[in-house]
């Protein structure tokens, strides 16, 4: 059962329909942000429990009441008939440089991507999945782009800080990106093998030199034979 607090984040969170910010749920309840936040985790473990299909979702420094994504199927027939939005791979790989790199350029994400962006960085902003950020202080003052708290829900995590660490490169002798973690494991791969070489030519050296043991003599057969 929710406690009083607990009913009333409900309320405000359902009718609200928006991300709801900690501070406007500390200014009603009089709390603060640790407590909100003990309130919802405890709500979100209550919901679980009674096989809820809905969750709140923390995005942000805000929170939102919203359908589990396991009832998406079913739900989206219901709202919306239209088709559904695809991202495709050039839009995804934009996606990601952004949300790696808030507050970047066109011409910066294009210098990565070493291809125009123009089309799939129009369809994001369709999205609601990046949004202008302000202008950057470069010659002719270019528009910046980030991600917005729709691209967080979409991804299910709250902040740009829980992305995935992104793996260590390196640039070698022909300008070609090299990921570290294949550079070693190759470079151990190459040790081993060169071990393995090196036992199995001294192990062959060993055959070739290895001097075979001379035949044991039979001294009581030649005194026979003399007698």
């Amino acid at each position: 059962m929710f406690s009083k607090e607990q009913s009333t984040i409900e309320a405000i969170l359902f009718a609200a329909g928006r991300e709801v910010s900690s501070k406007e749920l500390m200014t009603v309840l009089e709390l603060s942000e640790e407590d909100i936040e003990k309130l919802v985790i405890n709500m979100n473990t209550q919901l679980s429990e009674l096989n809820s299909g809905v969750e709140i979702l923390k995005v942000d420094g805000s929170y939102q009441m919203c359908s589990k994504k396991d009832y998406y199927e079913s739900i989206y027939p219901v709202l919306d008939n239209r088709t559904k939005p695809t991202i495709s791979t050039a839009a995804l790989e934009t996606l990601s440089i952004i949300a790696y790199n808030p507050n970047i350029t066109r011409a910066e994400i294009e210098s990565i991507r070493g291809v125009g962006s123009d089309g799939t960085i129009y369809k994001l902003l369709e999205y609601g999945l990046i949004e202008n950020s302000g202008k950057s202080d470069a010659p002719g003052r270019p528009q910046m782009f980030r991600t917005t708290k729709s691209f967080l829900k979409m991804f299910g995590i709250s902040n740009l800080d829980e992305l995935p660490e992104l793996p260590k490169f390196k640039i070698d002798e022909n300008e070609q990106i090299v990921l570290d973690e294949f550079s070693t494991n190759e470079t151990e791969e190459n040790a081993e093998e060169s071990v393995e070489e090196t036992e199995e030519v001294k192990s062959k050296e060993d055959e070739v030199f290895e001097a075979p043991m001379p035949a044991r003599e039979d001294l009581s057969d030649e005194d026979d034979k003399k007698e």
